[in-house]
């Protein structure tokens, strides 16, 4: 009983801002809602950018996590210390960070307008950028994990059978950790589709640029509660539909 009240207070509070959502949703106007023109700009470019910023996590995140799993090298835990940071680092700081990068002014950004013509900030490009930024460390973390879990002797057995490292990892090693790097990649996914602050300092707030859902839903709170409500719903559901299918991995138990 000393745990129950708590326990069930815990439960109440995390759960009566979500009925809330449900109960204040405006139901009878929620078709034409969700069929504005304005909806499904943010709703594309949503998709879009948190589906590039997962890929980009992946070709470069899966490497990444590789060589904090199976590699040995001074610096390894400032390393992935420092991969980790943008899981605990407040989102603005991270755009603040991502524009004196990456600005016009920026330490490499100066280089990509002045050689190539390239401005990222206040773009598509920076939202997918500002989106990685802070959704790669999940899909890092999972497969790291998943490849500490795996059982090295399966890739040493198909290198003494005159496997290359590489052909090993891609033939052996992927195969075995695809688990991991699907959750970790639907976690990645699902944080980038919510990621508001990083994306708001370095690429603004611009409909059908860099307006994305959470930006959306941000915007119509202070015009149209009603509709910031409705965007809110499609949110809620993506996240459900995400726990859903992280459910087997995180319920299993070893």
């Amino acid at each position: 009983m000393p745990l129950l009240l708590p326990a069930v207070v815990g439960l109440a509070f995390l759960l009566l801002p979500l009925v809330a959502l449900l109960v204040r949703a405006p139901w009878s106007s929620l078709p034409e809602q969700l069929t504005s023109q304005e909806v499904w700009q943010a709703l594309r470019l949503s998709l879009v950018c948190a589906t590039a910023a997962t890929a980009l996590s992946l070709v470069v995140g899966v490497p990444l996590a590789w060589l904090l799993a199976r590699t040995d090298f001074p610096g390894r835990g400032l390393v992935r210390a420092l991969v980790t940071l943008p899981l605990v680092l407040p989102p603005v700081v991270g755009g603040v960070a991502l524009l004196l990068a990456f600005g016009r002014n920026g330490v490499v950004g100066q280089y990509l307008d002045a050689w190539f013509g390239v401005t990222l900030p206040f773009s598509t490009t920076g939202v997918i950028l500002a989106e990685t930024f802070v959704a790669m460390p999940f899909l890092v973390i999972s497969v790291e994990g998943t490849l500490r879990a795996a059982d090295p002797r399966y890739e040493e057995a198909a290198t003494t059978l005159g496997a290359s490292r590489f052909t090993a990892f891609r033939r052996v090693t992927l195969p075995l950790i695809a688990p991991g790097i699907a959750a970790g990649a639907v976690l990645a996914w699902a944080r980038a589709l919510g990621e508001f602050g990083a994306t708001i300092t370095f690429a603004g707030n611009f409909p059908g640029r860099t307006q994305t859902m959470p930006l959306a839903v941000y915007l119509a709170l202070q015009n149209d509660p009603a509709a910031a409500i409705a965007l809110s719903l499609v949110l809620l559901a993506v996240s459900i539909a995400v726990l859903a299918g992280l459910r087997d991995r995180w319920m299993t138990t070893s």
